[in-house]
C-alpha cells in the first residue's frame, strides 16, 4: 500500500471542488442516486478477475466498496482529488495504492485492465479528455466503465437560475470515444426525478452533496459566480413552485429536482 497526496498542485477551480467535498460530511446519507449509479456501473464490467484496476474520483468510496466486495485484482490504483478520503478509502481496500490529486493532470500510470469512474467526470475542466486519457492508460482490450451526466442533469436548476456544470451531450461522447479507437460502445441514460418538500430542500440537498450552488459553468471554460440574495431566493422558490410541483403517491404536493445519467462502457481495441 502507497499512498501519493499532491493535492497542493491543484488548480484554484479544483481545490474549490475538494473543499465543497470535504464539507459534505453526510454525503452518503443523501447522495442515493450516486449510489444506484454505482450498481449500474458494477453490472456493466465483464470479468470478475482483473490484473489492474484504476478508479478515477473515489469520492467517499461508494464505488471503491462494489469493486473490493466483487472484483478481484492482482493491483488496484484509488485515485481521489480530496485528501480528507485517503483513510476511509485505504480502509476499504487496503492493498491498494491510493493517489490524491487531479486526475487530468497527475500520472495515473498504464496498462490498466480496468477503469471505472463513477459520477466524477463531469467535475473534469475537459470532461471529453477523460476518454483519450483512459485509452492511453489501459491495455489492449482493456474495459473502460464510467458515469457522468446529461445537459438535462438538474434542469429546474438551470431553467429557473441558468446554473450548472457543462454536461457534453451523448453525441459527444459517442464521437470521443469511436475517436479515440474504442470498441463495443454502450451508451445509455438514466433519469431520476426525486421528490423535495421544498425547493430550499433541494438546495440543501445539493450542498450535502458536494454540489455547490454559486456558481455556473456556461460551456467548459466559462465559469461565472452567482450570489444568492434573500429576494433572488424568494423568487427561486416562488418559481419553482408554480414551474415544477405536483404530487407524490400519496398525494402530498412536492417539488421534483431530476438527476439524468450517462453508463458508459467500452473497450480499447
Amino acid at each position: 500500500m502507497t499512498t501519493f497526496d499532491t493535492a497542493d498542485d491543484l488548480s484554484v477551480r479544483k481545490q474549490t471542488i475538494a473543499r465543497h467535498f470535504a464539507n459534505a460530511s453526510d454525503y452518503d446519507q443523501h447522495a442515493n442516486v450516486q449510489q444506484i449509479v454505482c450498481h449500474y456501473l458494477l453490472d456493466s464490467i465483464a470479468h470478475i478477475k482483473q490484473s489492474s484496476v484504476l478508479e478515477v474520483g473515489a469520492g467517499t468510496g461508494q464505488m471503491t466498496r462494489l469493486l473490493a466486495e466483487h472484483i478481484q485484482s492482482q493491483h488496484w490504483l484509488i485515485n481521489e482529488l480530496c485528501s480528507e478520503q485517503t483513510a476511509t478509502l485505504q480502509s476499504i481496500l487496503p492493498t491498494a495504492d491510493v493517489m490524491i490529486g487531479d486526475a487530468e493532470t497527475i500520472d495515473l500510470a498504464e496498462n490498466h485492465s480496468l477503469i471505472v469512474s463513477a459520477n466524477a467526470v463531469q467535475w473534469f475542466d475537459s470532461p471529453l479528455s477523460f476518454v483519450t486519457q483512459s485509452a492511453q492508460r489501459l491495455q489492449p482490450g482493456g474495459q473502460l466503465v464510467f458515469s457522468t451526466f446529461t445537459p438535462n442533469n438538474f434542469l429546474q436548476i438551470k431553467t429557473l437560475t441558468g446554473q450548472g456544470l457543462y454536461y457534453p451531450d451523448i453525441d459527444k461522447w459517442q464521437l470521443a470515444l469511436d475517436s479515440a479507437g474504442f470498441k463495443n460502445i454502450e451508451l445509455s441514460i438514466q433519469r431520476f426525478d426525486l421528490p423535495f418538500p421544498t425547493p430550499y430542500a433541494i438546495l440543501k440537498h445539493m450542498k450535502l452533496t458536494g454540489v455547490s450552488t454559486n456558481q455556473t459553468q456556461v460551456t467548459s471554460d466559462d465559469t461565472q459566480t452567482f450570489i444568492w440574495t434573500k429576494s433572488r431566493l424568494q423568487q427561486f422558490e416562488s418559481d419553482y413552485w408554480q414551474q415544477f410541483s405536483g404530487k407524490d403517491e400519496t398525494g402530498q404536493l412536492v417539488v421534483n429536482l431530476t438527476y439524468e445519467v450517462l453508463i458508459v462502457s467500452a473497450f480499447k481495441l
